[in-house]
């Protein structure tokens, strides 16, 4: 990379930009790379960074927070390891802590995933070596604590401890309990330098024998050991030294073993750090709104920011370069945001080469650039005896030097800081240079002649930053295709400057420069115009598709209203005719029972006319039920059925779906689960329901096509909430609110920092986890997560 690339890196803020992506970075080291980062040159290159950063927002959007912690540099700890050296508890311990992240973002990455990423290799290269994890976790409880779980040894050197200071204890509390307890100071007992001491009054030293460790400040007290525990201190003393003994020889065996498996421990480390890295990209990604762009041999930039802008206020513009035309000469007023526009191209060039996603829309497009050098600023320097015009020119030199066909140039205020006419044909020539080299160009500028030079030069394009001529102010819009004006007469009489100082300005300007101003006043009023009629056009557009389809809503609100109505009919009508054919059955039955008990030939006559009356009766009231239909006049015939209409069966009123047309003219119909056959003057075409239903399938596949091109982007929840000086009611509301987005963000494990200081902050949070739905389990931090500062939760 040369040295006038490094300078336009700086230009162009690229830095900036690395540093928002270091501070979403977990590590110190992978907040260094971060920052270290420069362009990629290989399009290969920049298409394997790119898809690394999408691979790793997925995984973001769909398994949420890696399990990446603040993980410490082990490199120099496990090369004097490898040497022979002990390492010390701290050191010991960041190498468990490297261990364990390797093995939970091993777990994250490959877990039971089907869909394969471009991160799998990186997930799968970590060493999940539990065993070593463990041992030292289970070993070391804190940077100055041994567990007595360590070793045999240790715990019954310990055992013993306990024994030799109860024993020590039990004599002074039978000297305190003496009648010598009035030559002590205080009933207590204490230590110096190491060994069970009592306070004894200066007066009284002699009174008790024994050996003098310390005198207070003022000398009115003595620590003296009484001769009855001096053996017994003795011993407590030795066991000590055989607890240090044991203690250094299980720090020298853990070492030992770091030391064997020192290679695949550092290559977690480098693995992790390299992950931390691709994962903050992902994640600036989602908090820039950005996009991967396409790799091409052109520049193209759709409702493109600035990524240094707010988003809230920041103008998004389409800018393109490189495809019909290589050329872009920009003008507009001052601060206008011509200067910003190429910021924009140069920046969003070098952030996609380093694979950063850019904040632009979907079907951007970006080249990839050997170099991108830049000229903007004002660069003059009394020390080297450079005015502005010569700063500028050095640097264009410079530029004309190293530039090829693969080069991406932008120059601010071309030509400026010296004579007008010379300048203009200067920035002309120097153009033309740059082109004839195969550079795609960006150039601003206030001179018409290089207006008139767009204009008439094939493969050069003009653009104008827009200026609202009605408020007197830019809008910050980049108009390609159209020139734009400098303003500054305008812009002057806004800041108070007189109007016969601007208007012996004007009677200056040469006619043909006023004429041509003129024409480029014109074309922008009528341009703002017709926008504005552009813009009311589809507000009524919008209008009358919104009212068309709350037409349509409404209509299919009564056609499902009245199909409802009929079926409610028919189901009542089912009901009755149903209840007659159960009285008639209660009849029958009755009848039997009374022909069974009639023996008369007479009676039997009269039975069966009455059952024969009942029948007629029934039958009329079938008839006159089923009637009712009959006396309508018939519907009138529709148009022949195809496939894919929605027809009605004219004597059952059922609607059925066409799905063939038979040789015979006869149509094979589906009515929900069922399918049977008809003639065409047996069903008629229901053309509503055919309309409305080929319009919703072909809505579905315009909905279906819009979800594949815009895939929802969403924010990770984090991993980590700080309560640190809340109360604890707020603390309580804080942990409920955070546990719901954790939940939302498929975490699965969660850490609370509430600090240690007295406790009560403590206590409340964990007694809110034992109540909480969420909660599968909690346990206090270990070292390297906090300790008892942090409550470590596992959700269900």
């Amino acid at each position: 990379m040369t040295e006038l690339f490094e300078k336009s890196i700086h230009t162009l803020e690229l830095p900036r930009v690395l540093a928002l992506l270091a501070e979403e970075a977990c590590t110190q080291e992978g907040g260094e790379e971060c920052r270290k980062m420069r362009p990629a040159t290989y399009r290969s290159e920049v298409a394997r960074l790119q898809s690394q950063t999408s691979a790793a927002f997925d995984l973001l959007v769909k398994n949420g927070t890696p399990p990446i912690s603040a993980v410490r540099p082990v490199a120099a700890a496990l090369q004097r390891a490898d040497r022979g050296g002990s390492l010390n508890t701290r050191e010991l311990l960041d190498i468990a802590q490297v261990l364990r992240c390797a093995r939970n973002l091993r777990e994250y990455g490959v877990g039971d995933r089907e869909k394969k990423t471009v991160l799998d290799g990186y997930f799968e290269s970590l060493s999940a070596n539990r065993f070593l994890e463990e041992k030292i976790t289970g070993s070391i409880l804190a940077e100055d604590e041994i567990a007595d779980s360590a070793s045999p040894e240790l715990a019954d050197i310990r055992r013993h401890i306990r024994a030799a200071a109860s024993k020590v204890r039990d004599v002074l509390n039978r000297l305190i309990a003496s009648n010598q307890s009035k030559y002590l100071q205080e009933n207590i007992i204490t230590m110096r330098g190491g060994r069970y001491v009592v306070p004894v009054k200066s007066e009284h030293k002699n009174d008790v024998p024994g050996l003098v460790h310390d005198v207070s400040g003022s000398g009115g007290t003595f620590f003296i050991e009484p001769m009855g525990v001096v053996n017994a201190n003795n011993e407590l003393r030795e066991l000590e030294m055989k607890e240090q003994k044991e203690i250094e020889r299980i720090l020298a065996e853990l070492s030992a073993e770091c030391a064997g498996f020192k290679e695949s421990i550092e290559e977690d480390y480098r693995t992790l750090v390299a992950l931390d890295c691709i994962f903050a990209r992902g994640r600036l990604s989602s908090r820039m709104g950005g996009m991967e762009p396409a790799l091409g041999d052109f520049v193209e930039l759709r409702k493109a920011r600035h990524p240094l802008l707010d988003p809230k206020t920041a103008v998004r513009n389409d800018l393109y370069l490189g495809q019909n035309f290589d050329t872009l000469v920009i003008t507009g007023p001052n601060t206008g945001g011509k200067t910003v526009t190429l910021k924009t191209i140069g920046l969003l060039t070098l952030m996609a080469q380093c694979g950063l996603h850019i904040p632009a829309s979907d079907g951007s497009t970006i080249k990839v650039c050997s170099a991108v050098l830049v000229d903007i600023g004002d660069e003059q320097s009394i020390d080297q005896s450079l005015s502005t015009f010569s700063s500028h020119m050095v640097n264009i030199v410079s530029i004309l030097q190293q530039a090829d066909d693969e080069t991406l140039i932008l120059f601010d205020e071309l030509g400026a800081g010296t004579d007008p006419v010379e300048g203009a044909a200067l920035a002309a020539a120097i153009i033309e240079s740059a082109r004839a080299m195969g550079a795609i160009v960006a150039a601003t500028t206030h001179y018409a002649e290089l207006k008139v030079y767009a204009m008439t030069t094939p493969g050069v394009e003009n653009a104008s930053c827009e200026f609202d001529v009605e408020t007197l102010a830019p809008t910050y819009r980049v108009l390609i295709g159209i020139p734009g004006k400098s303003n500054a007469f305008a812009i002057s009489r806004r800041l108070g400057l007189p109007d016969y100082i601007i208007q012996k300005a004007a009677d200056r300007i040469d006619a043909e420069n006023v004429r041509f101003e003129d024409v480029l006043s014109q074309l922008d009023i009528q341009r703002q115009a017709m926008e504005k009629e552009r813009e009311e056009a589809a507000r009524l557009r919008l209008e009358m598709e919104n009212a068309r389809n709350e037409a349509e809503q409404y209509r299919s609100r009564i056609e499902e209203e009245r199909r409802k109505a009929t079926e409610k009919a028919q189901a009542e009508a089912r009901v009755i005719i149903q209840q007659a054919r159960d009285a008639a059955d209660s009849v029958f039955k009755e009848l039997n029972e009374m022909r069974r008990r009639q023996e008369k030939a007479r009676e039997w006559v009269d039975d069966n006319d009455q059952r024969a009356e009942l029948r007629r009766q029934l039958n009329e009231a079938e008839n006159n039920l089923g009637g009712a239909k009959e006396d309508l006049a018939p519907p009138p015939r529709t148009r022949d059925a195809v496939v894919g209409d929605i027809v009605e069966l004219v004597k059952m009123g059922t609607q059925a779906e066409v799905l063939a047309v038979n040789k015979d003219g006869t149509l094979q119909l589906q009515a929900g689960i069922l399918k049977m056959k008809a003639r065409q003057d047996e069903v008629r075409v229901m053309e509503e329901l055919t309309a409305r239903k080929k319009q919703s399938t072909r809505d579905k596949k315009r909905s279906a096509a819009a979800a594949v091109q815009r895939p929802v982007r969403l924010a990770a929840a984090k991993a980590e909430l700080d309560l640190r000086g809340m109360m604890s009611d707020e603390a309580v509301a804080a942990v409920d609110s955070f546990l719901d987005n954790a939940l939302l963000g498929k975490l699965e494990v969660v850490t609370i920092i509430h600090g240690k200081g007295t406790g009560a902050l403590r206590k409340a949070v964990r007694a809110h986890l034992k109540q909480s739905r969420y909660v599968k389990e909690f346990r206090p931090g270990v070292y390297g997560e906090g300790e008892d500062g942090v409550t470590v939760v596992t959700l269900k």
